[in-house]
């Protein structure tokens, strides 16, 4: 879901060029991988590098035409006109975490990074009642929006679109995480040319201005 405003524009760019349509199908990281899996006829799949790495490991995606798309940081979220927290250094992240009533994180990398940023930090356990997972294919600025949490934290790109959510800001340099999403042609495709194609201009510098329009930077 991170890459869907990205692919969206952008692939939709691409049509334009090379006269062939492009269906883009966004679906939660961890549906997208069991989709795959299961061998559906999907010409290409964008996730988390590692989730790509795992499905060329298991012969569900063209080794040879993975490629890095785009790389995304965490950021941190409140509800619009909510008080916005001093997340300046490490230690302001953590007591603004530590104070928070709720806090939101995501199924994806974002979330498995806060788990062990937690723990590193000594505070899971204390934190444990408080923190809320979106579902599969739900930002978590949904949950801010809706009143849910009152703190959440996720790639910046699933957050800046959300009516309802202010951003922080990214988390600072020394706790940060970035994600680099890739993608490959999947081998159930019927054109993996084509799809190998596709991918290699969303990972050219004609995609670039997308990329960074929806919060995330170009690779390199």
């Amino acid at each position: 879901m991170a890459m869907r405003h990205v692919l969206a524009e952008a692939c939709d760019a691409y049509a334009q060029q090379a006269r062939q349509p492009v269906d883009v199908v966004a679906v939660g990281g961890v549906d997208a991988m069991k989709r795959v899996q299961r061998g559906e006829a999907f010409d290409f799949v964008v996730l988390a590098s590692e989730a790509i790495d795992r499905l060329a490991a298991s012969g569900h995606v063209d080794a040879a035409t993975r490629a890095d798309l785009a790389r995304s940081e965490i950021a941190v979220a409140v509800a619009s006109g909510a008080p916005r927290p001093d997340i300046g250094s490490e230690a302001a992240v953590r007591d603004a975490v530590s104070r928070a009533r709720t806090i939101g994180y995501s199924t994806g990398p974002s979330g498995d990074y806060l788990m062990r940023l937690f723990a590193h930090w000594g505070i899971a356990e204390t934190l444990a009642s408080r923190l809320v997972q979106a579902p599969p294919g739900t930002p978590v600025g949904t949950l801010i929006a809706r009143g849910d949490v009152d703190l959440g934290l996720q790639q910046s790109s699933e957050l800046m679109h959300l009516p309802g959510v202010d951003i922080v800001g990214p988390l600072p340099s020394g706790i940060q995480q970035a994600t680099v999403f890739s993608g490959a042609a999947c081998t159930a495709s019927q054109d993996i040319a084509s799809a190998h194609a596709l991918l290699s201009f969303l990972a050219s510098s004609a995609a670039d201005d997308a990329k960074r329009r929806h919060g995330m930077a170009p690779i390199g």
